[in-house]
């Protein structure tokens, strides 16, 4: 239970931070699609990360820098790309 009351907290903590490095004017994005952007950006950090350090592609949950760089990732296509 309280593994998935972390994956909730950090995924909604790192989607704050996102929003607030990529899309801060953008008052129209809601706290589920910040989780979601946390929770997504949590994989593509791990994916990432592996690929970086040489580990294969492996999908895990990434750490706070890793989810919040991939939060920042999934937001901006998000933004940019999908809520014109």
């Amino acid at each position: 239970m309280w593994l998935i009351l972390y994956i909730i907290l950090l995924g909604m903590f790192s989607g704050w931070i996102a929003k607030l490095l990529v899309a801060r004017d953008r008052a129209d994005l809601s706290w589920g699609e910040l989780f979601l952007a946390g929770i997504a950006g949590s994989f593509v950090g791990g994916i990432i990360g592996n690929l970086v350090s040489g580990q294969g592609f492996r999908i895990h949950p990434a750490g706070l820098i890793g989810t919040v760089l991939g939060a920042i990732v999934v937001l901006w296509i998000y933004v940019t790309a999908i809520k014109k």
